[in-house]
């Protein structure tokens, strides 16, 4: 018997909001975005997954780019010695890394690490290649996979390994890398909104959530049907730590040697499993037009011998793709609904129908996939010659509809809490994203999250008149969020 775990069979996609982490692995299979693969905890992502990860890859490359980064390539495997220089680094990834203690028939002599992320090798480049001001900033990312050694996994939220980008800069000032820090934040949360249609909150770590061996984190928190909370993305000032760690340093104007500040960021493929949580429905996916792998499929109606039908949607098909839309012509010798419920389960944000009374009338129906059947707009005609024009604009109120919904929702599972027993009521009963005036004491949150299961998602500065944490009565210093948490 073979110990290759095999991909689950889903014939039907059960209900959303009965199970949503049922209906989150099914629509994963059902919509071929992934198989499981024959390794533990790992996934093998399929070509429509993969378009998808494609189109973030695109848009958030575009976006490093305009600000000055660039693309670099770093190794998968860390010298144990390497990655213990910065302890508090090592302390905090040491349950996750997975180690190489054996190439060919030889034991190492010094194991190697997996990356579980790369500021280590890098830092270690960046000794040899800054000497000077001159050569700063270093503004360098890298599209990579990574390992960690997760015991729970979920496809695209937790895997043993994962497809992300990781950036890592290197300033000659503490003000400058602070700015980079806030500027890539600022990218993904623009991404996550405009992009992926996935509202979010920006904000600071706590010190408890602080990445390993950074002076600050802060992260994009995104909320989930069933209340949780998924940090979508992160930036990190890492001040002088790494620096220190792995001897980066440059001469100054004046000739004196100081070590640089360095920052680092990333967002994966969480990203993706937010957007099929935050959008689909019980027929499946739901894309966002700018993510989706095509943003229309023609489906011809052909009854009887149907050639002028098939003749006129391929007419169609290559105006649309002259057109630099991406389009595919469904021509599968398929009864029409099967396919439509095929291509409504992949979440493709339009469909164009053509049969013989279109064709006869001159138009073509579109169906619109993030409204339900029947719903005012769902389903209109279009006549041949307005096709190509309309789609972009059609696409442009999806997308944006997609978002105000989900901002919606967000905004509705947001409670300002000040009473201390709903607050920690709320937070047991994963009621959403709870804004407190808070302490920002480490016991505190401990506290908190002992008696919930709740953390702190990121924070922000007090408004103005809140005077004690709502959790535990000591003097506020800041606004949290609160939640549970993938």
């Amino acid at each position: 018997m073979s110990d290759v775990p095999a991909t689950p069979l889903v014939k039907e996609i059960p209900p959303k909001a009965a199970d949503l982490s049922e209906w989150y692995q099914a629509v994963c299979y059902k919509a071929e975005l992934v198989s499981l693969a024959p390794v533990r905890g790992c996934v093998v992502l399929r070509p429509y997954g993969f378009a998808m990860w494609e189109r973030l890859q695109s848009a958030l490359d575009a976006r490093f780019k305009e600000t000055g980064h660039e693309n670099a390539y770093f190794p998968l495997l860390i010298p144990k010695t390497l990655l213990a220089r910065e302890e508090q680094h090592v302390a905090g990834f040491a349950p996750e890394v997975a180690w190489v203690t054996q190439g060919g028939g030889e034991t190492l002599t010094e194991p190697l690490a997996i990356r579980p992320t790369s500021e280590v090798v890098i830092g270690t480049m960046y000794a040899q290649w800054i000497q000077s001001y001159r050569d700063l900033p270093v503004l360098i990312n890298q599209w990579v996979n990574i390992v960690r050694w997760e015991k729970r996994t979920r496809p695209f939220l937790r895997t043993l390994e994962f497809l992300w980008q990781e950036g890592h800069t290197a300033h000659a000032t503490e003000d400058e890398a602070a700015r980079e820090v806030q500027q890539m934040l600022d990218i993904y949360r623009e991404f996550s909104e405009t992009y992926a249609a996935v509202p979010v909150y920006a904000g600071e770590k706590s010190a408890a959530e602080r990445f390993a061996g950074a002076t600050h984190t802060y992260s994009i928190e995104a909320l989930m049907p069933d209340g949780r909370a998924l940090q979508a993305g992160t930036s990190h000032e890492l001040g002088q730590n790494f620096a220190k760690a792995y001897d980066i340093t440059f001469a100054t104007e004046d000739q004196s040697v100081e070590h640089a500040w360095t920052t680092s960021w990333g967002m994966s493929w969480r990203m993706l499993g937010a957007l099929i949580m935050v959008h689909g429905d019980d027929r499946g996916l739901v894309l966002p037009p700018k993510m989706a792998p095509l943003e229309a499929v023609i489906v011809p109606i052909v009854r009887g011998e149907g050639d002028d039908v098939l003749a006129a949607a391929r007419r169609v098909y290559d105006t649309l793709r002259a057109a630099g839309l991406r389009v595919k012509l469904d021509d599968r010798n398929l009864r029409p609904g099967n396919k439509f419920a095929d291509w409504e389960m992949r979440g493709v944000p339009l469909r164009l129908e053509l049969g013989a009374k279109d064709l006869a009338a001159e138009v073509v129906t579109f169906v619109r996939r993030d409204k339900e059947k029947g719903a005012d707009g769902a389903k209109f005609a279009v006549p041949f010659a307005d096709v190509a024009s309309r789609i972009p604009h059609t696409l442009s109120e999806i997308q944006s509809a997609l978002f105000a919904k989900a901002r919606a929702f967000l905004h509705e599972r947001t409670s300002r809490v000040e009473d201390r027993s709903e607050f920690m009521r709320l937070c047991s009963e994963r009621a959403g994203m709870l804004d407190i005036a808070w302490c920002g004491l480490a016991a505190c949150e401990a506290a908190i999250k002992a008696q919930t299961s709740a953390t702190t998602r990121n924070t922000r500065p007090l408004e103005g008149g809140e005077t004690v944490c709502t959790a535990c009565g000591e003097p506020a210093r800041l606004r949290a969020y609160f939640a549970q948490s993938y």
